[in-house]
């Protein structure tokens, strides 16, 4: 939060300091990112609320990785702030590593990270720009169905809440040629749980709060206009 904060009163220092479109070499104000995205959660269990099927008492889980395109969107006011947003539909699923090693608990659960973010780009000699920023999150569920593990427990329903978070970010953009074009590398740190609830004929059998807090990992083009 500290971080959020500095990265806020500097981009408004510094937006308040400059032009509203005072831009290098005449580049506009969009740049539109094409990104290949490594999504790599956490998943862990950190509550469980409800337990009407008796789960070993060391049931532990983990959330797969994935890698997905994705495409980033970024107004500049100045040449030092902007605000990105990204769009991305990443799927996981979540089993057992502890208690029920190997148990699909979670199947093709399908998340929309619905993420804004506030960036400061230092100057550097030679147009290479690095920035960190800093925004909030809104995690979006759908399609989430409940693990092969669970169907013999009768688990005929689930649902993973969706969840506001916060999300830190790091990264650089190196230009390729003088007419736009960059390439971007992007890291991104989030913080947001979700909960997990499993049902049998409408009825919630198990209920735990999971960790998420995934890093974000990207590589692609930039196009500024």
């Amino acid at each position: 939060m500290r971080m959020f904060t500095a990265c806020a009163a500097l981009a408004l220092a510094t937006s308040f300091g400059a032009p509203a479109f005072a831009q290098d070499d005449d580049k506009g104000p969009l740049q539109v990112k094409l990104l290949g995205t490594a999504v790599l959660p956490d998943g862990e269990i950190t509550d469980v609320h409800t337990d009407l099927v008796g789960l070993p008492a060391n049931t532990q889980t983990e959330a797969n990785d994935n890698v997905v395109p994705t495409v980033a969107i970024e107004y500049f006011f100045n040449d030092n702030v902007s605000i990105e947003t990204i769009c991305c539909v990443t799927q996981h699923d979540v089993d057992g590593v502890t208690g029920l090693p190997g148990a699909e608990l979670v199947s093709d659960a399908r998340l929309i990270p619905a993420t804004f973010t506030l960036k400061y780009h230092f100057n550097t000699d030679g147009g290479i720009k690095p920035y960190v920023g800093a925004g909030p999150t809104y995690f979006i569920f759908f399609d989430e169905d409940p693990g092969a593990a669970t169907i013999p427990l009768g688990v005929d329903d689930f649902d993973l809440s969706n969840e506001f978070g916060f999300a830190l970010q790091a990264g650089v953009d190196v230009p390729v040629n003088d007419d736009g074009l960059s390439f971007s590398l992007d890291a991104k740190r989030y913080f947001v749980d979700t909960d997990a609830t499993w049902f049998v004929a409408g009825t919630p059998v198990i209920e735990t709060t999971h960790k998420l807090d995934p890093w974000v990992i990207s590589a692609g083009l930039a196009y500024r206009f």
